[in-house]
Formats: structure tokens, sequence, C-alpha cells
């Protein structure tokens, strides 16, 4: 383990740190941003009044449509004179979320992306191809400070022209990859393509975030890189990577001690103490820009059972999806990853797009496929019915027809 003592801490030890922390949070936020102040007097919530873990349901929650309102420092706890680093998201579906972070938010950064990484099983020695994208983007950053910290080698190449990616992979002999899922697919077939395949090549690890992917997907990838994927989650409103670390029973753990979550109903935003639903965080120790009860929308199972590799931080399942993607088709709910798994155990290629069409209050699916036969629309089409008792289309098209991405993968297009 990284730090021993925070990821093996008996939880009620763990709950103790994460009530002090949460207290003083609350106080801090209260008495520094004024947006808070308002919000918490507007429910009649003085910081006092948070004396149990059970207490932060009391406070409302904090939507990405606010933080987008608040562009961008209204929710800025400290002097802007006191921050060193600004990120932010993409902004492609209005304003981006920006988040600032001071000399000590960027140390604990570092700090359980380090824990990530090294659960991951990145060690001193390697040497870490950075093909996130560089710029406000958090994902290439969070990469760079934790593979520092533990003292590796890293490339900070960014994405995009994937053949040059491919041999600075070989000549540099690179031992990690860091990049999308469908980024990573993508190059195995550019590599393909260069007459390369995996024996060519140094890798034994690769970090995966930024989008779903299906456990199919993962296998695809180990399978062509020969090498051990890891899943990395984490989110700009709340540090970047490193919310959640991966061990090496593939059981993804929470970094709780600084990042407090719950699980709510989506529909009801009612609390819900273990099963499935969606993620919700707050911030315990970031001081620039603190989250409280930031809906995720992302929905996964929470736990607090013992795990065989000895950490006992939380643990979340891997996201089953997008509240937002959530599709439903004749009364069933359909997630974009569980096309994608049946898609991938039909033997069809990870190269996909989900038509999404909606006549009057009825939303169709038709599901595209990169194949050279035909007849493998039919064995998807049964993989899709066996998993959600739908009858979906599958429409077969030309390899190398739909779009590559370098970056996140656009699975869902309306029609």
């Amino acid at each position: 383990m990284w730090d021993e003592k925070i990821e093996a801490m008996p939880l009620e030890e763990l709950k103790k740190l994460q009530l002090r922390r949460l207290k003083k949070l609350i106080k801090f936020a209260y008495e520094r941003n004024e947006i808070y102040h308002r919000k918490f007097d507007e429910q009649g919530i003085k910081p006092g009044d948070i004396k149990s873990l059970e207490d932060l349901s009391k406070i409302p929650f904090l939507t990405k449509d606010e933080m987008r309102n608040y562009y961008p420092f209204g929710l800025l706890c400290v002097q802007l004179d006191d921050c060193v680093e600004v990120h932010a998201s993409s902004g492609t579906t209005g304003k981006p979320v920006v988040d600032v972070y001071t000399k000590k938010d960027i140390e604990i950064w570092a700090d359980v992306m380090a824990r990530s990484l090294w659960a991951n099983g990145m060690r001193r020695n390697d040497i870490m191809q950075n093909s996130y994208g560089y710029g406000l983007f958090t994902g290439a950053h969070g990469f760079e400070r934790g593979a520092h910290r533990i003292g590796a080698l890293v490339i900070p190449v960014s994405s995009g022209n994937t053949k040059r990616q491919i041999n600075i992979m070989k000549d540099f002999g690179v031992t990690c990859i860091a990049c999308t899922p469908s980024y990573a697919l993508y190059m195995a077939e550019v590599a393909e393509e260069m007459g390369l395949c995996s024996d060519d090549f140094k890798l034994r690890l690769g970090f995966f975030g930024a989008e779903a992917w299906s456990d199919e997907m993962r296998r695809k990838i180990e399978e062509k890189w020969n090498i051990r994927a890891c899943e990395h989650y984490g989110l700009t409103e709340i540090i970047g990577p490193g919310v959640v670390s991966e061990c090496e029973e593939k059981r993804l753990h929470i970094n709780a001690d600084h990042f407090l979550p719950e699980l709510i109903d989506p529909k009801t935003g009612e609390r819900i103490e273990e099963g499935e639903g969606e993620l919700v965080f707050t911030t315990l120790t970031k001081e620039a820009f603190p989250a409280i009860r930031f809906r995720t929308r992302d929905i996964a199972s929470y736990s607090e059972e013992a795990c065989d590799c000895g950490r006992t931080l939380p643990i979340q399942s891997r996201i089953k999806g997008r509240s937002d993607d959530m599709m439903k088709v004749k009364g069933v709910i359909v997630f974009p990853s569980q096309i994608e798994e049946a898609i991938i155990k039909a033997g069809g290629s990870e190269n996909y797009q989900i038509v999404k069409k909606k006549e009057k209050e009825m939303t169709t699916l038709i599901v595209r496929v990169e194949a050279e036969d035909e007849g493998i629309a039919k064995r998807i089409e049964g993989e899709i019915y066996t998993m959600l008792n739908l009858h979906i289309p599958v429409e077969i098209v030309k390899p190398f027809s739909l779009p590559r991405s370098e970056g996140k993968a656009k699975r869902i297009v309306e029609e």
C-alpha cells in the first residue's frame, strides 16, 4: 500500500476522521463563501448543526448546472492570490465547470493519484506514456502528478498523432500507458496496421478512465496489448482522477479520507445505505473549491465489505452508466455500456454507434457496428436480447467508416 495507515484504517476510525473533516469543511465554506452561506441559510442550517455524518443529508445538493451558473470562481473559498492552478471541463454543453487549486490541493491530488497508481502496480522504475490530452482537462495532469510522486519516468506526449505514439511507445520502452480505453483500442488497431504486435512492446500496465467501458472492453484491451488494464475514476468537479483506486483484486476503493461518498436514488434524491444508485461526493480537504454534496449522475453500487487486498476503504462498483445517458426503451432501462458488452461478447468490433430516435413519446434504438461479416448482426441482436430482453436492430457498416476518437468516444448519436 502507498499509505497503509489510511488505506487499512479500521472503518470506525475512518468515519471519525471523516466527521472531523466534514465539520471543519462546513464551517470553512459557510464563513468563506457567500453562495454556500446563502444555501445553508435558506435551508436553516448552521455549521453547528452538523453533528454526525448522517446530518450531511440536511445540506442541499450541488449540481453541474449550478457550478456552471457560478462560473468561473463563484465557489472560491480562498483568495485567488492563494491559488496556483485552474482546470475546467470541455464546456461542450454550456459554460465549462471550473476547478481551482491551492498548493495544498495540488499536493493532495498528487498523493491520491500516487496511491491509485501504486495500487495498480506502478513503481519507480516504470516509464509511463501519458496519452491523455493536456490542457485544461484534469486527466493528463493528475496521472503525471501521481507518477512523479512515485518517481516514475513520464513521457508527456498528450493525445493525437497516433503513429508517433506507437513509435514512442516502442522506442522508449514504455511500460505503462495512460489514456481513454477507446483510444487504447484505436492505438492497437493502428499498431497492427504498422505490422506490430504486443510482443514488440514492453507494456505491462494501462491506466484507463474518463469514459464508461464494459468488462468485455477491458478484456479486449488486455488481450490486444497483453497488459493489466486498470480502472480510474474521478471528476473535474471533485479534483480530477484520484477519487478511486483499483486494487489487485480489481475492486475500486474510494479514497474516502478525502472524498466522502453517498449513494442516492437518482429520482427522489433519498439516501441509500448500500446497493445501487447515484454517487454523490463531498470533498473533505479541498481548500480553493470545495464541492459539498455534488451529484455526479454516475450510477454505481457501494459497499463497506472487507476486501482480500487488505484495504478497508469503501468499495464502489464500476460505473454502470450515467443517469443522463439512461435510456428507457419499451419500459426497459438501457445503458450504453450494456450494449457495448453485448457487441463485444458476440465477437463484434469495439467501433460502434448507438443511434437514438424519438417518435412522439417513444424512444427507439439502432446499433451500428463495423464488420466485414454481415452475419454477425444476428449474433449481436441475440446477445442484446439475452441481456436486456429487447429486440434492437443492428446495422453492419464497413470497417473504418465510423469516426475514431483520441479522447472520449461519442457513442450515442441522435437522428
